[in-house]
């Protein structure tokens, strides 16, 4: 089982969804299949869905880079770390993720947001795209979860 959590920081999300906790919810059940995570463990993450001022504080704060972005993830686990907690613990915490909703382009917001959380949740996942191999095997999973979400 996967459980999320949302906070919407910003009104202006609810322009576009309505109640992006019930529609978060609803995608993440269809992609159970799709991710390599254990179906025995309970995961859990967050979202929060804020505008440029927050996610330029946070991405300053953490990753020492004093601008603003579409999607910053915080994973709660390393890869070895993770291994380990999936083995030992029922219930994991994977991490959070943050969206400005002033980097989505508003012509195709809906489809725009799944691509920025998928990619989030599958960085708290572990998944890094530094090299061609690792980007390129990221990218064809947010692919397969993008199109099963979108059926």
């Amino acid at each position: 089982m996967i459980k999320i959590d949302v906070l919407v920081q910003d009104k202006n999300w609810k322009k576009y969804i309505s109640n992006p906790s019930k529609y978060l919810k609803k995608k993440i059940k269809l992609i159970r299949g799709l991710v390599p995570i254990n179906k025995k463990k309970e995961f859990s993450f967050s979202i929060l869905l804020t505008g440029n001022k927050k996610v330029k504080f946070l991405n300053n704060k953490f990753r020492k880079k004093n601008k603003t972005t579409d999607v910053l993830s915080f994973p709660f686990y390393n890869k070895l770390e993770m291994r380990k907690k999936t083995r030992a613990q029922k219930k994991i915490y994977l991490g959070d993720i943050i969206i400005n909703f002033y980097k989505i382009n508003k012509k195709n917001f809906i489809s725009e947001f799944d691509k920025l959380w998928i990619h989030g949740f599958l960085h708290l996942l572990g998944y890094k795209h530094y090299k061609n191999k690792d980007y390129n095997k990221m990218n064809k999973l947010e692919n397969k979860i993008f199109k099963k979400i979108n059926v």
